[in-house]
């Protein structure tokens, strides 16, 4: 089943993405809730206004695509759309559910060395160590949250790389192959918060 998606990222430098996200759903397309390049531009408005038709926006998701780009710490409104997404919000007599989030790692200088390097450990396994510094605290907090935790290697204590943390990490290759596999991934997270350690506020 189609789920409703918002993306959050640094316009500047991730709007192609968004846009090739946009495009890998399809059909599915027509649940996605933020801006596109059709959008009117809001850069002109005030921070208030800009808050709440960004809320009206996340409000109605399930899942939060975050493009993790070089610059997004440099964006005034990545983190605050993250911490909106895992609140609950009541609104009336509705309450909206906490969002999954998945972020999609965005290729960069022809790769994902930028973020993320394969080492390989004395047991002949290989994990993937990813460089916190570009990550906002919220990202970081909400990875490898799981509890309790799951190892998919118990000899190497390594987790999946899908479950063991709320906020999973994918290259945008992969993720614009298959994007109903991430998305109802998080959808799948968001069913099951106790799973997790969940970090809420940035």
């Amino acid at each position: 089943m189609a789920k409703k998606t918002f993306i959050s990222y640094k316009y500047s430098e991730a709007k192609d993405l968004r846009d090739k996200i946009v495009d890998s759903l399809g059909d599915d397309a027509r649940y996605y809730q933020g801006e596109t390049s059709e959008s009117p531009d809001m850069s002109d408005e005030t921070t208030d206004y800009i808050k709440e038709k960004l809320k009206d926006m996340i409000y109605a998701t399930t899942v939060t695509i975050v493009i993790i780009s070089p610059n997004m710490k440099s964006s005034n409104w990545i983190d605050w759309e993250i911490e909106y997404s895992l609140k609950q919000i009541k609104r009336n007599d509705r309450t909206s559910s906490t969002n999954g989030v998945v972020g999609v790692v965005m290729k960069y200088n022809g790769g994902y060395s930028w973020l993320r390097n394969s080492v390989k450990k004395a047991d002949g396994h290989t994990s993937i160590q990813t460089n916190d510094d570009y990550l906002y605290e919220i990202i970081h907090k909400n990875r490898f949250n799981q509890d309790p935790v799951e190892y998919s290697c118990e000899d190497c204590k390594t987790v999946n790389a899908l479950t063991g943390s709320y906020v999973s990490l994918v290259t945008e290759e992969d993720f614009l192959k298959n994007p109903n596999k991430y998305i109802d991934n998080a959808s799948d997270k968001s069913q099951s918060t106790s799973n997790y350690k969940l970090t809420r506020k940035k």
